[in-house]
């Protein structure tokens, strides 16, 4: 199971620098997550100021 990134991102780009596998890029207006490459850590959600990351 991934994560994914809701709309409640607010584009700080806070849970990129906590990816340990890269999976988190910017996207046109939020950030988005590989699927694939997510593993399912968790980390971006412990220093997400919104909670936007949830688990699918």
């Amino acid at each position: 199971m991934a994560y994914f990134i809701n709309d409640d991102c607010i584009a700080c780009g806070v849970c990129e620098a906590e990816c340990p596998t890269e999976a988190i890029s910017a996207g046109d207006d939020i950030y988005v997550i590989n699927a694939e490459e997510c593993i399912d850590c968790g980390a971006c959600a412990d220093v997400c100021p919104v909670d936007a990351p949830q688990p699918e």
